[in-house]
């Protein structure tokens, strides 16, 4: 699997799923979170979503990798991206265009500006399909996982993984 930065709503699918494994299981040591990202998470756990708590539990772990944006290039990329997107979104994008890293993210406009940057992007449905791909779980599992996503609020155009490449 690629290194990759997820925004915050993809690896909240995960974690408010119960599903993180799958995270850690595909991406683990080689996924990233900024510190705009770990922000939106931490205001989430105090918000009441206890759940939300394992993707900090992967960070003190190192499964999962915390970071700052770098000076210059990255930087000014941020500040041009977040007049259009959100922080964490921004701080993502910038990072996976200045590290060559793919990014996750389920937001169309912040996907959409990810692509005319040339960034290779994947999403909760794409990171499913590759979790049973990859052997990490069945079709059964990522179905059941998909179903908690929704219930949790993920919007979903399908209900089932079969399919999605």
């Amino acid at each position: 699997m690629p290194e990759i930065v997820f925004d915050s709503c993809s690896i909240s699918n995960f974690a408010l799923a119960g599903a993180f494994g799958i995270v850690t299981d595909l991406y683990g040591g080689r996924a990233y979170i900024t510190e705009f990202v770990a922000a939106e998470i931490l205001r989430g756990i105090q918000a009441g979503h206890a759940r939300l708590g394992a993707v900090t539990e992967a960070v003190r772990a190192g499964r999962i990798k915390r970071t700052g944006l770098r000076p210059g290039k990255e930087t000014r990329l941020f500040e041009s991206l977040s007049l259009s997107l959100g922080l964490g979104e921004a701080s993502s994008i910038a990072a996976a265009k200045m590290r060559g890293l793919h990014f996750a993210s389920d937001d169309r406009v912040a996907r959409a500006e990810a692509a005319r940057s040339g960034v290779l992007v994947t999403g909760t449905l794409g990171i499913l399909a590759a979790a049973v791909r990859d052997g990490v779980c069945d079709l059964k599992s990522a179905d059941r996982h998909l179903a908690k996503m929704i219930e949790a609020g993920f919007f979903s155009p399908v209900r089932t993984i079969r399919g999605v490449s």
